[in-house]
């Protein structure tokens, strides 16, 4: 809200403010005399200091002859005071001349700003059209002083007071000050919907972007008032029962009202839903005699019986008119018509393929790109200058754009060219912020607290490169990791990618080792459809692992008073070794030294995979793999809707020391259900098979937990050893399955913007098929072909003792089962989510953990 404007400098400085309309009246009044048949030349000014007296005659245009009209005279007079230099012009006839007096405008010499802390100096200087060393104009200096209140507006804030004020200098000269009181933040106190019948008012405010304000409010900016925001929503909702079947549909008004009690705006959304509908036939019609229009079926995303949908209709239009481009119709427009049938609820599409007019483009005019290179804006186009006019292709490059996510408002429009055949392509930008810096933390029960320091940019240099570094430190999780993206190699729609990593897991109560990592992968991306991407990678990594030092001092080690093999838990269990004493099995001895009659495995001792691959040292990688990923979610943050299929295989021994073939398939479907229910079946599988003679390390296999079967501890599931005096390690499997059924509901009686839903789940899934190392040679823990291995704990020596002194493992060949409830909060500290799962079913050895935690904050 602008006050009004204030002077300092005394009466005279208020006088020229308010000056102008007086000295118009007066100069109306002084030129009622008759001042007619005078020349250009007979002019004479007065008061002038820095206008020039040729400028001023300059607006004095005589008619024929050359003389000067009463009406030439009272033109010259207004256009002098519409320049905006002048605070009076008079105009006296003296003698048979024209005496033209004027008192300039002062000049600016300084433009500041007082009050203002959450909008700089600098954005409120870009946004006035007043000056330094500028004319002086009172009207411009109103103007100036509504540009800032909108400034402030469109952040939220409509408290605003802003009141331009003048300081007198010597020579005709002010300063020019805007005081600002800023104000609270104003924000949207309810948001309701009329009409919506079909969809719920908690339905409805998951689709549009205004927020209700809340005791959390302040992580974010959605709940501040935007009229522009709201506009906006009105299409959204609109778009959004287009796309599920509503024809009909109009969003009739957003009606904004300021409530001075609750200090905010209440928003309501007025609707009319119409009925919903089916499409009852699909058809295809063209007036181009070469061109088959059902030849262009295949591209339709239309199909008889489903819901009517917009969002389809358009993607079938568009991608119809780009392939009949492609087989030179260049000019082929396709109008999609749909009859309705009001009685049954349906609509017959019909697609008519039309010849256009012949328009070419004659240019593409960029504006508003201060930052981002021209040609990173032109490669989203499929079409070029010269090329023919082709409206769903500006169409797929406008949202190409948008989906960039470095400006804050694309718009592409159209003006005529220099011949009627030419249009010129405008593109509209409004560039924003793409450089992020996040400190996050955050806690799981699976890698304890974790915090991550990272900074990245993705608009780098403005050449549209994605660039990323990052730095975990946690309790079981330590590294760092530097990305970075060419969406566009050799100006080809094809992405690289470039991951370095350096990766450290500490051992914890889920495994007794740590492993660490470091590598490189380089990839390429393809997206051959919308919903449809594939990914070609190499990936080249070296991994160690290390254990404490008493879970691998059995092997060789003569301190330990045992001979150069590693008996196995069954051996001194079964034989008894006294302290001091000695016992023999299977012709070979081990004498107690220690006195307490446990040796070495009084402290505990890794499993036979972990030690064996201590000793092999670091273990070079290098690995060819691909991704298919087919995603239709209606949101990818929060999908209520659609189909996620990633399936992944890499190929190990392209160099290195290992090699394998790994394959895996995780599908996910969201279907809405009732009263805002959202149903989630998931499902999964994977397998991994050795290649060659090569054996499959441990390491290699599929660890599983609570993300196969929520209720199990991570690497809780599948073949593990049984050894009770070690560490009873997870060997992992090379098969696993599963599937999961589950209902995502929201909190009804809470309110939308607490982003809390609970959910309710069964799992079931399996791990098993351990292939890697059973035996080892070199301590002599081997299982003698034919054995039968030693039941531990009960005493009794099997018939050939000593014979099964290698790896004993359970296979954990039996189906895990599991029910939970679970509650998910999308909080401003980032996605959390806690679970409760009860196990039904279980391996013998199966570890469980029914309470599960995870989550994280950027701030």
């Amino acid at each position: 809200m602008i006050v009004g404007m204030r002077v300092r400098g005394g009466l005279l400085a208020a006088l020229i403010m308010f000056a102008v309309p007086v000295a118009a009246s007066l100069a109306a009044m002084l030129v009622s005399e008759p001042a007619v048949a005078q020349t250009v030349d007979a002019i004479t000014v007065e008061g002038n200091r820095r206008v020039e007296v040729e400028t001023i005659r300059s607006y004095f245009k005589p008619g024929p002859g050359g003389r000067l009209s009463q009406a030439d005279i009272d033109d010259g007079l207004k256009a002098l005071i519409e320049t905006g230099l002048f605070q009076d012009v008079r105009i006296t006839p003296a003698g048979g001349r024209i005496v033209v007096t004027v008192v300039e405008n002062p000049v600016i010499g300084r433009i500041a700003f007082e009050g203002n802390k959450k909008v700089k100096d600098d954005q409120l200087s870009a946004e006035i059209q007043s000056k330094p060393r500028g004319t002086f104009s009172r009207p411009m200096v109103q103007s100036d002083a509504q540009r800032i209140v909108e400034i402030y507006r469109r952040s939220g804030r409509y408290d605003v007071r802003v009141n331009p004020e003048l300081i007198e200098q010597p020579n005709n000269r002010v300063d020019l000050i805007f005081t600002i009181t800023e104000g609270q933040k104003t924000g949207v106190r309810s948001i309701e919907f009329i009409g919506n019948n079909y969809y719920s008012s908690y339905r409805l405010r998951d689709v549009i972007k205004t927020r209700e304000s809340n005791l959390l409010s302040f992580l974010g900016g959605a709940d501040t008032y935007d009229p522009d925001r709201v506009e906006a929503d009105r299409d959204l909702i609109r778009r959004f029962y287009l796309k599920h079947g509503f024809a009909d549909v109009q969003v009739v008004a957003a009606l904004t009202e300021y409530d001075p009690e609750k200090k905010g705006f209440l928003v309501t959304f007025k609707i009319e839903e119409g009925q919903q509908y089916r499409v009852a036939s699909v058809s295809y019609q063209s007036s181009i005699a070469t061109l088959d229009p059902n030849s262009l079926s295949s591209f339709s995303r239309v199909s008889v019986g489903s819901l009517y949908n917009a969002e389809a209709l358009e993607k079938s239009v568009e991608e119809m008119q780009i392939e009949a481009s492609r087989r030179g119709y260049a000019f082929a427009i396709v109008r999609p018509r749909g009859d309705r049938n009001f009685e049954n609820h349906t609509v017959s599409i019909v697609f008519a393929v039309d010849e256009g007019p012949r328009t070419y483009i004659e240019r593409i005019n960029i504006r508003g790109n201060t930052r981002t290179r021209d040609y990173v804006i032109r490669r989203e186009f499929d079409i070029s200058e010269g090329d023919a006019y082709n409206r769903a292709l500006v169409d797929r490059a406008e949202r190409r754009l948008k989906n960039l996510d470095f400006f804050k408002s694309v718009k592409i429009t159209t003006e005529p060219g220099s011949s009627s055949d030419r249009v010129i392509l405008v593109v509209d930008l409004e560039e924003k912020s793409t450089g992020d810096f996040s400190v996050s933390g955050g806690y799981s029960t699976t890698d304890g607290a974790l915090a991550e320091v990272s900074i990245s940019e993705r608009n780098f240099l403005g050449r549209g490169l994605f660039a990323k570094a990052s730095v975990t430190y946690g309790q079981y999780a330590r590294g760092y990791s530097l990305s970075f993206v060419e969406p566009y190699l050799l100006d080809y729609r094809v992405a690289l990618g470039l991951d370095m990593y350096q990766r450290q897991q500490l051992a914890n109560s889920y495994i007794s080792y740590g492993t660490e990592t470091l590598g490189f992968s380089p990839r390429l991306g393809f997206s051959l459809r919308e919903d449809l991407a594939l990914q070609l990678r190499y990936s080249i990594y070296q991994q160690k692992i290390s254990l404490p030092f008493q879970l691998a001092n059995c092997n060789n080690n003569p301190n330990n008073g045992l001979l150069a093999f590693n008996p196995s838990p069954a051996f001194a269990q079964l034989n008894g070794i006294p302290a001091g004493g000695t016992a023999t099995a299977g012709g070979q001895s081990a004498t107690d030294s220690s006195g307490l009659g446990l040796w070495c495995y009084s402290d505990g001792e890794a499993s036979l995979p972990v030690r064996k691959e201590l000793q092999g040292g670091k273990t070079l990688t290098s690995a060819l793999g691909y991704s298919l990923n087919y995603n239709t979610l209606d949101n990818n943050k929060n999908p209520t809707d659609g189909l996620l299929v990633d399936f992944k295989q890499d190929f190990a021994g392209v160099g290195g020391d290992v090699s394998y073939i790994k394959s895996a398939i995780d599908v996910k479907y969201y279907t809405p259900l009732v009263a805002d229910i959202v149903g989630l079946i998931h499902a999964q599988g994977g397998i991994l098979n050795q290649v060659g003679n090569d054996q499959i390390r441990m390491l290699d296999h599929f660890q599983m937990g609570p993300n196969l079967v929520r209720g199990f501890a991570p690497n809780g599931i599948g073949p593990r050893d049984i050894n009770p005096f070690g560490t009873m390690d997870a060997l992992g499997g090379t098969k696993y399955w599963g599937v999961s059924a589950e209902l995502q509901m929201p909190f009804w009686f809470l309110p939308k913007e607490v982003g809390l839903k609970g959910s309710i789940y069964a799992d079931a899934g399996g791990l098993y098929d351990y292939k890697g190392p059973t035996s080892w040679a070199q301590t002599g823990e081997v299982n003698v072909p034919g054995c039968i291995p030693p039941t531990v704990g009960n005493g009794v020596v099997p018939s050939n003792p000593g014979t099964c002194l290698g790896l004993q493992y359970d296979n954990g060949n039996v189906v895990r089962t599991s029910v939970g409830v679970g509650l998910i909060w999308a909080s401003p500290f980032g996605p959390l989510r806690f679970d409760y799962a009860v196990p039904l079913t279980k391996g013998q050895f199966d570890r469980v953990q029914q309470f599960k935690f995870g989550g994280g904050t950027s701030f």
